[in-house]
């Protein structure tokens, strides 16, 4: 019986050995999986990271390429914008020279049928006809009258308003001025100045009186009862004159009226009027200066009339140097025939 039960005993404990064996080679296996699982994981967590990167790259190199060809694209766009425009001026550039050239073509057709017509005209002409059409030619062409060119367009006049001009020369004063008038059947502007400078219609200061007949005989009667300050020295009403009313494209006449000249110098005078007066190219002045000499001072005695001598000299250099003419006249009454304006 004690044999029996120890054979049992045995054999329970070899299926014993055997079934630990068994889990334990299971329980083996389990840690050596999870021993080796968390490196394989590590390395497949790597190579994603890499593609990621790789394809990141890639990505970035795609946006960059696509950005490039959009700044192309625009550029062409903008290029092509622009020749565009440049075509549509040259078209329009274009459109003008054909219409410039038609109305260049029209008008010297027309200018020869004119320059025809002319010529047959020319040629029906008597020889009388002709001498009489080139002696009118030849005293138009010079524009005097009594030795004084009349071609301006604007008349200035600046008289000296002395004393000795307003109480012995002044209806002849008067009487000249509207002589001087009569010559300019039609003017752009009239200006009435004393030797210093000072307006006689305060009105039209700095600007151009109106050349109406009305306004005319306005000046006439105005002049009769003008009376301003004056030093008989015309140097600061001639360079007023110039500086206010020159302007490039005006033919301007300055007519200065005086009897005496009563300045410091007279070539200091001519100097000034020369740096105001300017030469052209052709030596032509910016305005013309005429001169009227009224003998007043030479019915005094002979010890006063140096001052008469002084103006003349000074008015014949001035006139000379400027395109103008020097008037001495032989008395300073006013002509009979003449009447002030009332």
């Amino acid at each position: 019986m004690s044999k029996k039960r120890r054979e049992i005993e045995t054999l329970s404990l070899s299926f014993l050995d055997v079934i630990s064996c068994g889990f334990g080679a299971l329980i083996l296996l389990l840690v050596l999986t999870k021993v080796y699982e968390p490196l394989i994981f590590a390395q497949s967590s790597s190579n994603i990271q890499q593609q990621v990167t790789a394809l990141e790259l890639q990505l970035n190199s795609a946006r960059d390429q696509r950005g490039k060809l959009d700044r192309d694209r625009i550029h062409q766009e903008n290029d092509s914008k622009l020749q565009l425009q440049t075509l549509r001026n040259l078209e329009d550039k274009l459109t003008t020279l054909q219409a410039e050239y038609t109305a260049v073509q029209r008008r010297s057709t027309t200018h020869d049928s004119t320059i025809e017509r002319l010529s047959q005209a020319r040629q029906s002409l008597s020889a009388e006809m002709q001498i009489l059409l080139a002696e009118y030619q030849k005293s138009a062409a010079s524009d005097l009258i009594g030795g004084i060119p009349v071609d301006s367009d604007y008349v200035i006049f600046i008289i000296d308003t002395s004393g000795s001009m307003r109480e012995f020369a002044w209806p002849l004063v008067m009487q000249k001025v509207e002589e001087t008038l009569a010559v300019y059947p039609s003017l752009k502007g009239v200006q009435i100045m004393n030797d210093q400078g000072q307006y006689m219609f305060s009105q039209y200061a700095d600007q151009w009186i109106p050349d109406t007949p009305a306004r005319r005989r306005a000046i006439l009667k105005r002049l009769a009862n003008w009376n301003a300050f004056s030093r008989s020295s015309p140097e600061k009403g001639i360079t007023k004159a110039i500086s206010t009313f020159y302007q490039p494209g005006r033919k301007i006449s300055l007519y200065v009226f005086g009897d005496d000249f009563n300045g410091s110098s007279i070539a200091g005078v001519i100097n000034q009027v020369d740096r105001i007066n300017l030469q052209n190219t052709s030596g032509e002045r910016l305005v013309r200066i005429h001169g009227v000499g009224f003998p007043v001072i030479f019915s005094q005695a002979a010890q006063f009339q140096a001052s008469g001598f002084r103006f003349a000299h000074f008015m014949r250099i001035l006139c000379e140097r400027n395109g103008g003419t020097f008037v001495g006249l032989n008395s300073y009454r006013a002509q009979a025939a003449w009447r002030a304006p009332e």
